[in-house]
């Protein structure tokens, strides 16, 4: 028998795998239809089209999770996110710079999908480390 908790950190680990991979593909099976970022519908692909030039520019990025807290619905989660900055970002050259900022990310899970995510990620601090 497995705890309730059991059951999303595995859905979520399992998540985190493809988005460490950078398996866009794979990630937007983990989102229900339409997914709701940050209160918007948006369409999966289109959520994961927007990792594209983060990528690009940080081919190494990785999301190292710190805190996870599941209730009846929700995983809220606190990462540690690194890269190296290798391709142009947001019109800044590659600096070559190791960059870490926070993330803080909460997923509503219904049915084995993510339906909402809120999330705040530092990008000003990533902009200071490469800028």
């Amino acid at each position: 028998m497995t705890s309730d908790s059991e059951r999303p950190r595995s859905l979520y680990l399992d998540y985190l795998d493809a988005c460490n991979d950078h398996d866009f593909d794979r990630m937007t099976t983990f989102y229900a239809q339409p997914l709701y970022v940050n209160d918007a519908p948006i369409d999966a692909h289109t959520v994961t089209a927007q990792f594209a030039p983060l990528v690009a520019a940080f081919p190494d990025w990785r999301w190292t999770v710190r805190n996870m807290i599941i209730d009846a619905a929700h995983i809220s989660l606190n990462f540690s996110v690194t890269g190296t900055h290798r391709g142009a970002f947001e019109g800044i050259e590659p600096t070559g710079r190791e960059v870490t900022i926070s993330e803080f990310t909460i997923y509503r899970v219904e049915g084995n999908k993510f339906t909402h995510v809120w999330d705040l990620a530092d990008f000003a601090s990533l902009k200071e480390q490469i800028g």
